[in-house]
């Protein structure tokens, strides 16, 4: 029997629960390749964070790998002894720290490797994917030593993207060591003095982390979080989990009408005694359909005008996390602005004045600080990022971006689009590079849906055919 070969770009979180579930799906004769480039597999940049006060944004009951076994993650974590697990109390509305998930999901590739059944079948391969090719009627993949390696097929699962900067008209400054471009980099607060001011650019959930991560260190200096419309992630506050919507009522899908349904049924919601928290968790499952149903121009329209107030709602995080911002907040040591950077000016004392335009504004307003963090959020327009992988196969025309910027294209069933629109037969795409085609693809359990599809789609690809009945023996003599 042939053995075909699938590999898995990128063994971050996606990555690897595609691996994990490609090992469950597929036939014995496939043997699956995950690589990665860094030292870790299954933890990515959002679960390698070391500090324990970096929760994660949705509650323990809903963060299990696997939709058939709802509650893995809780049972997998009662396992641990109290002082393993930071000596919180495992319950299905914990907020558990993002270190100890990315545990958990190292853990099950562990397991799942071991096991009998899939012993042998999954590669753990360091290195860094520079290129990948079609030959030979299938994929070649290059390192970026030189090493070729051949495959069956391929699935992208390269995860976020440094953001970019903000566009000034002189761009040498952020060449200096004062701008720090990558969020999560080990050394983004090295050498930062305990009293110096910090300016954040953007106030989403990685300015939360990175504010979490300044207070953390003792930091008394000022913390200035600056963004186009100044809006902060909301509290995940308790409340009824059902807001009793009627099922018989037509959901909208155009932005001005999905706008008034939310704000009616979230006022209806709060006269109930509930909360408008629910309302958005209980469209949750609906959002995809939702996305793909509307037009072109209303996707445009709600990127442009109605993103950053659903990203905020949406995307929420722990009470203990916004008591400690709201903290920082009312003392006065962090300060929520609005507004567009429009230069830098570095002064021979150390620090650099920030000229921004606030919101609503026709002067320029400015503030001197010691360092410049970019946490506005990871870079989706493929047209500027810069990673050689991601490069070349643009070049060649093997994927395009998706017509809103969000990612790469890709269809329903996750396989890359090439220049002209084609369907690839071997080359996929899981987790937030297919933004584009579904939206709602950066929480677990939005990728676990995802990676636990894709993994059937391509078990069913490379499947060995059912061998054929045998030919009847006719009773008649045939002669020409």
């Amino acid at each position: 029997m042939t053995q075909q070969t699938i590999a898995v770009v990128g063994a971050g979180f996606s990555g690897t629960l595609l691996a994990l579930h490609l090992m469950r799906q597929c036939s014995p004769n496939v043997r699956i390749l995950l690589t990665e480039r860094n030292e870790q597999f299954g933890r990515g940049a959002a679960y390698s964070t070391g500090n324990s006060s970096h929760l994660l944004n949705v509650p323990a009951s809903r963060m299990s790998a696997f939709q058939s076994r709802p509650d893995d993650f809780l049972d997998w974590l009662r396992t641990l002894p109290p002082e393993e697990r930071g000596g919180i109390e495992p319950s299905p509305g914990t907020f558990v720290p993002r270190s100890i998930f990315g545990r958990y999901i190292e853990d099950l590739l562990a397991s799942e490797m071991r096991s009998a059944v899939h012993c042998g079948r999954v590669d753990l391969m360091r290195g860094d994917v520079a290129d990948i090719d079609t030959r030979s009627g299938g994929l070649t993949l290059t390192l970026a030593d030189g090493t070729e390696i051949p495959v069956d097929r391929a699935v992208l699962a390269i995860g976020n993207f440094p953001p970019s900067p903000p566009p000034v008209a002189d761009l040498s400054f952020y060449d200096t060591a004062a701008y720090r471009p990558d969020p999560w980099a080990s050394d983004l607060l090295d050498g930062l003095h305990a009293d110096a001011p910090v300016l954040l650019i953007g106030t989403g959930l990685t300015t939360v982390d990175t504010v979490v991560s300044l207070l953390d260190r003792g930091h008394h200096g000022p913390i200035i979080a600056l963004s186009r419309r100044g809006l902060l992630p909301h509290n995940h506050l308790k409340g009824p989990s059902k807001t009793e919507l009627p099922e018989n009522e037509h959901l909208p899908t155009r932005v001005n009408a999905l706008a008034r349904f939310l704000r009616t049924r979230s006022l209806e919601a709060d006269a109930a005694g509930g909360c408008w928290q629910a309302v958005i968790d209980e469209l949750r499952p609906l959002t995809t359909d939702i996305w793909q149903t509307m037009t072109p121009a209303d996707r445009t329209r709600f990127l442009r005008h109605m993103r950053p107030w659903w990203d905020t709602h949406r995307h929420r995080i722990s009470g203990p996390v916004a008591a400690r911002i709201a903290a920082a907040r009312d003392t006065g040591q962090l300060t929520i602005m609005a507004g567009r950077i429009r230069a830098y000016a570095p002064g021979e004392d150390g620090l650099v004045e920030v000229s921004y335009l606030p919101r609503f504004k026709e002067t320029l307003a400015s503030v001197r600080v010691a360092r410049v963090v970019n946490c506005s959020g990871p870079e989706s327009d493929f047209g500027r990022i810069r990673d050689p992988l991601v490069r070349r196969l643009l070049d060649k025309g093997l994927v395009r971006p998706d017509p809103l910027s969000l990612g790469l294209d890709v269809t329903q069933n996750c396989a890359l689009l090439d220049r002209d629109g084609a369907i690839s037969r071997r080359l996929f795409a899981v987790g937030p590079v297919t933004k584009g085609t579904f939206w709602e693809m950066t929480a677990v359990p939005d990728i676990r849906q995802q990676a636990e599809f894709l993994a059937g789609q391509l078990a069913a690809l490379v499947r060995p055919p059912a061998p054929s009945p045998a030919a009847a023996v006719s009773d008649v003599a045939w002669s020409i």
